[in-house]
Formats: C-alpha cells, structure tokens, sequence
C-alpha cells in the first residue's frame, strides 16, 4: 500500500526521478506544487515544457543554447585557440562565474564509465579530435571532474591528441578528488586554471 494518494504518490515519483532528488525533497516539492494557484502550476510546466523545446546543443561546442550558437562561441571577443574541455554545461557555467577564462569551450556530454556503459562513442570526443585537427587550437584544457572517470577520460583524450601540434594541459586542482567542479567558489575555480600542467602522454 502506498505511503501516500495515487496522485501525489506519482507527482514525487516524478521529481525522485531527477538527478540528485532523493524521497524527502521529493516529497517537499510535490507538496510545495499541491500549494500552487492552478495559474502558477500551468506557468511551472509551461516552462518545463519551453525549456525542454527551446534549449539545444551549440553547434560548435555542444553546450546548451537557444540559438545556432551559445554566447561563449558567438563572442568574437574570446580566444578561439584555447579549448577548455568539461563534462557537462553546468561547468561551463561555473568557469563563466570567475569570468578570467577567455577562451572557448568543449562539452563532452559526460565521462568514460564501462561501468554505466558509457564509452568514448557516447561522448562528443570525435568532434574535439576535428576542432583541434582543423586547426587553429594552441592549448587544449582538460577540465572534466576530479573523478575516477574524470581522470579516465582526460588520460584517453590526452593520448588521441598526441599527434597534433598541440599544448594539452590538466587543471591543477584545488577541488577535492571526487568532487565535481559545478559546486566549486570562484576562487578555486580561478586557481586551478592558473596552475594547470601539461599532460604527458605515455
């Protein structure tokens, strides 16, 4: 028998659903939509639903955009020779808060992880290979998470970009080893980029 009425029961099984939302906040957010006005229910779906349609993949860095291109890519004003390579938007959005970097970005859509069966295909690592053979990139900044799967993917991507007349750097972390860089104050952030170091392939 169910904890809770089949509605409200199915209205915390959707937000249990999301990345990071355990049974508690998803109990205190389905109740938190049952003291909505219908009004403010149909205005938080309608957003869900615009966000869903609206947002896209960058063409050129696959982060999450509105148009053809994200801002980062559109600025004429960035340095295209500097790719800053991370898992996900959410670090993109992180590295734009401490607003020194001035280079561009590449977003993975994730890490290596046979054990999600997650392998490089399932990445967006091919489409990195061709920007830097293209030409026009001086220094690659591995950037993913200080994860077992982080590390995983920078080493693989390190080794695919041997070839080319490239500088592939690793940001000397300031992040805990296991954290993910979303989470990361500003200050880190910022340090961990002036200390990156080179990566040597074996």
């Amino acid at each position: 028998m169910s904890e809770y009425i089949a509605p409200l029961e199915k209205l915390i099984e959707q937000f249990r659903s999301l990345k990071g939302v355990g049974k508690k906040t998803a109990t205190r957010l389905a109740f938190s939509i049952l003291d909505f006005s219908d009004e403010q229910v149909q205005h938080f779906a309608d957003a869900i639903l615009d966000a869903k349609r609206s947002i896209v993949s960058c063409r050129q860095c696959f982060n999450i955009s509105d148009t053809d291109l994200c801002r980062v890519c559109a600025d004429e004003k960035r340095d295209p020779s500097i790719l800053c390579v991370v898992e996900d938007a959410k670090a993109v959005m992180a590295f734009e808060k401490v607003k020194d970097y001035q280079g561009l970005y590449h977003v993975l859509h994730g890490a290596i992880s046979p054990m999600d069966g997650i392998g490089p295909e399932q990445l967006k690592i091919k489409e990195l290979v061709d920007r830097v053979a293209a030409g026009g990139v001086t220094e690659v900044i591995l950037a993913t998470n200080p994860t077992i799967e982080g590390e995983t993917t920078a080493m693989y991507i390190s080794k695919l970009l041997k070839p080319f007349a490239v500088k592939v750097s690793r940001l000397a972390y300031g992040v805990p080893v296991g954290g993910e860089l979303e989470y990361a104050d500003e200050v880190t952030l910022f340090r961990a980029m002036e200390g990156r170091r080179n990566m040597e392939s074996k």
